[in-house]
C-alpha cells in the first residue's frame, strides 16, 4: 500500500467516527463533549456537529487555573462554540496537588464536572486518540501493571449517571491533524505539553520518537497489546465470577463475606485472581497487586484471635470463624460509649457511626410494646448482661455476642436498647427475657442497618 492510500484509509470521517455509537447519540437525552480547545477535542466537537444538529450539544470546558493562558482559552473556547452553534458550559476548579500529583488531581477535577453536568443516560464523549493510548499503555507498563492496566483506556465506560465514549481512539494524531487542516479548524496549544518533568510528556517528546525510528509500526502493535490485554482481563473477570459462585459469597453486615475453608483449595493463582476482581463484583475498585500480597502473606497466615485484616481507604478485608469478609469503609466515627439516645421506634435514626435504626410493628414479634412510649439508646461500656429470651441464665453482654457469632468489628457498635435501666433488646440479634412480645400483641421489630462501616 502507498503512503497516499494509507493516509486515506486512516482519514478521520464522520461516518468512521461514530459508526459504533451513532444510534446511541441520536437516542440519548444528552450529549455532552469534553472541550478543552486543543486539537483533539476541536476535532471531535467539529465532527460530533456534523453528526448532530449543534443545539443538541454541549461543550464542557474546564478552566484548571493552572495556566496564565487560562482565561484565554476558556475565551477560545466560547467563540468557537458561538461558532458552531453550541451549548458551552464553562466551570473553573481548584486543585490539590498534595496527593498523587498535578496531572492525577486535574483528571479527578475534571471527572467531578462531568459527573456533575451527566444526566441518566447521557453521553460523554473525550478525544482521546491513539497516541494517547500508546502512552497510556507504556506508562502503565513501566508502573508493572497487569492485564486491566495494559488494556489502556477503554474506548467506553460509566462515568456517574451517564456513559463516556471516546470516538477517536482508533486514530493517531496526525490523523486529526490532517483533518484539523482540511477544515481549517483553529486550536489552542497547552505549554504543559512541553514540559517533560511530567511523566506522560516525557514519553511523547523522549521515548515515543525513538520507538518510532526504530519500529515504525510501533502504534499498530501497542493497540494490538492493549486489546489482548483487555481479552485477558475479561476473561480473568469470569474467571474470578465462576469461583466466586463456588465459595458460598454472601450479602453480611456492611459488606460480604465468602468460604475460607473453599477458598483456600482453589489454587494461589486463583485465590489471587478471586482477591483481586472480588471487590469489583460490588462495585469497588479491583484490588492492586501490594494489597492481593499482604492478604496472602499476613492474613490468611495470622492467627484468628489476632483478628487479621487489611485495609484500603474504601474497604477493609478481614477473617472470621473460617470466613474471609470483605466491608466497605466509609470513615464515620466509632460510636460514642458515652452517647445516650432516646427513640421511639417510629421514625428510623441515623446512629453516629452512620448505620441506621429503623422498626416494623407487628402482632406477637419483637419487643413489647405495651407501656413503653420510648426506648434509651446506648452501646457497650463493659459489664453489662443479660439472658436472651429462651436462655435459661444471664450471661455477660461479652460473651454473648461471642456465642452469637457477631463479628468482632460490630461488637463496639452494637445498639444496647434500655426500659429506663434495664436493657431489654441488643440490636436486632435478640429480646431480653420477659420482653418478648405475647402473641396477638404489638410488638416492635428491631432492624439495624450496616450498610457501610
Amino acid at each position: 500500500m502507498n503512503r497516499q492510500a494509507a493516509k486515506q484509509q486512516s482519514a478521520v470521517t464522520v461516518a468512521a467516527a461514530f459508526a459504533d455509537c451513532l444510534e446511541q447519540l441520536e437516542a440519548a437525552p444528552q450529549v455532552l463533549v469534553g472541550f478543552s480547545g486543543g486539537l483533539d477535542s476541536a476535532v471531535l466537537l467539529h465532527l460530533l456537529s456534523e453528526a448532530l444538529p449543534p443545539e443538541r450539544i454541549t461543550a464542557v470546558h474546564i478552566h484548571h487555573g493552572l495556566s496564565a493562558n487560562a482565561d484565554d482559552w476558556q475565551q477560545h473556547a466560547k467563540q468557537v462554540c458561538q461558532g458552531l452553534g453550541v451549548r458551552l458550559i464553562a466551570e473553573s476548579v481548584s486543585i490539590d496537588a498534595s496527593g498523587a500529583g498535578i496531572e492525577s488531581a486535574a483528571r479527578d477535577a475534571r471527572y467531578g464536572v462531568f459527573e456533575k453536568y451527566l444526566v441518566e443516560g447521557g453521553l460523554l464523549l473525550l478525544g482521546h486518540h491513539a497516541d494517547d493510548q500508546v502512552e497510556t499503555v507504556l506508562f502503565r507498563l513501566l508502573r508493572g501493571s497487569g492485564a486491566r492496566g495494559l488494556s489502556g483506556i477503554p474506548k467506553t465506560r460509566t462515568v456517574g449517571s451517564g456513559r463516556l465514549i471516546r470516538p477517536l481512539l482508533p486514530w493517531p494524531k496526525s490523523s486529526l491533524h490532517d483533518y484539523a487542516k482540511e477544515q481549517q479548524l483553529s486550536w489552542i496549544e497547552d505549554e504543559s505539553n512541553q514540559q517533560e518533568q511530567f511523566d506522560r510528556n516525557y514519553l511523547r517528546h523522549a521515548v515515543i520518537p525513538a520507538l518510532a525510528q526504530r519500529w515504525p509500526g510501533y502504534v499498530q502493535g501497542i493497540m494490538r497489546t492493549a486489546q489482548q490485554s483487555g481479552q485477558a482481563d475479561q476473561l480473568a473477570d469470569s474467571v474470578a465470577r465462576g469461583d466466586l459462585a463456588g465459595l458460598d459469597s454472601r450479602p453480611e453486615r456492611g459488606g460480604w463475606s465468602l468460604d475460607l475453608t473453599e477458598f483456600v483449595n482453589l489454587e494461589s493463582l486463583r485465590q489471587r485472581n478471586v482477591l483481586r476482581y472480588w471487590p469489583e463484583v460490588h462495585g469497588l475498585l479491583a484490588l492492586g497487586q501490594t494489597l492481593i500480597d499482604e492478604v496472602m502473606s499476613s492474613l490468611l497466615t495470622a492467627r484468628e484471635d489476632s483478628e487479621p485484616k487489611v485495609m484500603r481507604g474504601d474497604l477493609q478485608i478481614c477473617r472470621y470463624r473460617q470466613r474471609l469478609y470483605l466491608l466497605k469503609l466509609s470513615g464515620r466515627p466509632k460510636a460514642d460509649l458515652d452517647l445516650c439516645l432516646f427513640w421511639s421506634g417510629d421514625q428510623p435514626l441515623v446512629l453516629p457511626d452512620g448505620n441506621l435504626l429503623s422498626a416494623e410493628r407487628g402482632l406477637g414479634e419483637g419487643l413489647r410494646v405495651d407501656n413503653i412510649d420510648r426506648l434509651t439508646l446506648r452501646f457497650r461500656r463493659g459489664g453489662e448482661r443479660c439472658q436472651p429470651v429462651g436462655r435459661e441464665h444471664s450471661n455477660s453482654l461479652k460473651k454473648l455476642l461471642q456465642e452469637y457469632g457477631l463479628e468482632p468489628w460490630w461488637r463496639e457498635s452494637v445498639p444496647l436498647f434500655y426500659r429506663d435501666e434495664q436493657l431489654v433488646a441488643v440490636g436486632d440479634l435478640w429480646v431480653c427475657q420477659d420482653w418478648q412480645a405475647e402473641p396477638e400483641k404489638e410488638g416492635l421489630k428491631i432492624i439495624w442497618r450496616t450498610n457501610s462501616l
